[in-house]
């Protein structure tokens, strides 16, 4: 317990020490109190006028429901946490089993302090503080049911903690090559998008008219007896009186945490085994990639550029969001076929975010081009060509399927759907230019390309809210098109709309092209700092 509660201390010191070092990362650490405080307010208000409720409806019928929701709803709340761990906060680069391997400190206890110090951060208090609170929601059916919600508050919470480093872990230790993580990674998103809209889907599939609770009592049925809904059904058990499937249930979370500790213990000392050992290496003929460009610097740049973005887990997704969003939109506008175009708008925005990120994912590689006096404009260049060309194509393919689409859902005005496709394209341009500007401002540290599933200890806060920085400004950089759009729709109406076309292109041409001058002014001037900045980042990922 002791080497339990000094990794704890040690995780606490490590955030007090980063929060001393960076102002950015004290207002996020702020920003990300507030947030949790609000979270918890807001549950405490809806579980109290929830339990208020219910305790003015006294028949049966309400309290079934209310077992139903918690369950299907806490399992949901249980999957997503879990994917949502591992896809944007992964397995802590700083606090991991590798960093203590010099300390002769005993699997187990390590593991333990591990998830402990899981526990004890912000998230961890957040959550264990609503859990507690949702027994509000039982008052009115007697004590019994709020001390049972009490006892299921931890061993849900440490349920789901035990559960999601046994995945991270997992996602590790297991896969070592590139093409296995590139392609879990990519599993990994589509199962989170595909869990995170899936009440959309459902309701715009079949239509909420359609939708009974009777469709989903037998489901809950099924999730109480699995360590996702098991904590959830148990004070609905303490106030039916069957103890027995109430012990049971607690059981099955007890053997759910030893499993997971057992398991985590049995990756730890595999991951030893295998550290180090080298992937296999596969040759190719030719030179690739620098024989389809430009003999020239921006040339090289764009070669190399594409030869990493194709083998990039961390940026793979970008070339997989537009089909995802196209999924999604072609699924949901059974009733408002229009809505369908809104796949190459989101897509046009989303593809950018890792090139507002672009040099922290280079890493030490920008080094070179600093040694060697490759200009700012000269590497901006390089990485427009590619993204701009890969951009432009795809996004038209997305807005001709989108087109087919809507001819199938029965729609009549083609015109809007041209408009927004083009217009997407307009908006993906003015957005490249704002990411090549970001990318030398606003850098924040990503996962190593050995471990994509890590996060940097006290990086979370930078990884959550700068992404978002450049998709504002891409919004503010296309207020000129959104006037015009405005203008047109009042005075002509839908007739002239294919004016705002031209707009949209000329304004995302320019943004880009001043995006592309002044991103490299500022990295010939910043040059010395994006490498020491970049320095830090790698010492994170170690």
């Amino acid at each position: 317990m002791r080497t339990a509660m000094l990794i704890v201390r040690l995780r606490w010191s490590l955030t007090w020490a980063y929060l001393r070092k960076s102002s950015w990362q004290t207002i996020g650490f702020v920003i990300g109190v507030i947030f949790a405080v609000g979270c918890v307010a807001g549950v405490a208000r809806g579980a109290w006028e929830i339990g208020s409720l219910l305790g003015r409806s006294p028949d049966g019928n309400a309290l079934h429901a209310t077992n139903t929701v918690m369950i299907v709803g806490g399992t949901f709340a249980f999957l997503l946490t879990a994917i949502l761990q591992l896809m944007l906060f992964g397995q802590g680069s700083t606090l991991s089993a590798d960093r203590f391997a010099l300390f002769g400190m005993r699997d187990r206890e390590l593991q333990f302090g591990l998830t402990l110090s899981g526990l004890c951060g912000i998230p961890g208090i957040a959550s264990l503080a609503v859990c507690f609170l949702i027994s509000l929601m039982y008052r009115s059916y007697g004590g019994v049911m709020v001390v049972a919600a009490l006892v299921a508050a931890p061993l849900t919470l440490v349920t789901i903690v035990s559960v999601s480093k046994l995945i991270m872990s997992a996602a590790t230790s297991l896969l070592r090559s590139r093409r296995s993580q590139s392609i879990l990674y990519v599993v990994i998103i589509l199962v989170f998008i595909l869990v995170a809209n899936g009440p959309n889907i459902v309701i715009n599939s079949f239509g909420i008219e359609q939708l009974h609770l009777e469709l989903f009592t037998g489901i809950a049925s099924m999730l109480a007896w699995t360590p996702f809904g098991a904590g959830f059904q148990l004070p609905f058990d303490a106030l039916a009186g069957h103890w027995l499937f109430f012990v049971i249930r607690v059981a099955m979370l007890l053997l759910t945490w030893l499993l997971c500790f057992i398991a985590s213990i049995w990756l730890m000392r595999r991951e030893r085994l295998v550290a180090g050992a080298s992937e296999k290496v596969v040759l190719r003929k030719g030179i690739g990639s620098f024989s389809r460009m430009p003999d020239s610097v921006s040339g090289a740049i764009s070669a190399r550029y594409l030869t990493y973005l194709l083998r990039d887990p961390r940026q793979t997704m970008v070339l997989l969001m537009p089909i995802i969003f196209l999924g999604l939109f072609a699924i949901q506008s059974a009733s408002f076929p229009e809505l369908v175009f809104m796949a190459p708008l989101m897509s046009a925005l989303f593809m950018m975010m890792p090139e507002s990120n672009g040099l922290a994912y280079d890493g030490m590689g920008l080094t070179m081009h600093v040694q060697i006096g490759v200009r700012g404009i000269d590497d901006r260049v390089g990485r427009v060509r590619v993204l701009a060309f890969m951009g432009c194509v795809y996004l038209v393919l997305i807005g001709i399927v989108s087109l087919v689409v809507y001819d199938l859902r029965g729609g009549r005005f083609v015109t809007i759907g041209l408009v927004c496709i083009l217009c997407g394209v307009g908006i993906y341009l003015a957005s490249l230019g704002v990411a090549e500007v970001c990318s030398c401002l606003f850098m924040y540290p990503v996962a190593s390309l050995a471990k994509p599933f890590s996060s940097p200890q006290g990086r979370a806060v930078s990884q959550g809210f700068l992404p978002f920085i450049p998709m504002l400004a891409s919004g503010v950089v296309m207020i000129p098109t959104a006037l015009a759009v405005i203008l047109i729709v009042v005075l002509s109406g839908m007739a002239l709309l294919w004016i705002a076309i031209p707009v949209a292109l000329v304004n995302g041409l320019l943004v880009l092209w001043l995006g592309i001058v002044l991103g490299g002014r500022i990295m010939d001037a910043r040059q010395l700092k994006i490498v020491e900045t970049l320095t830090h980042f790698a010492e994170l990922q170690r």
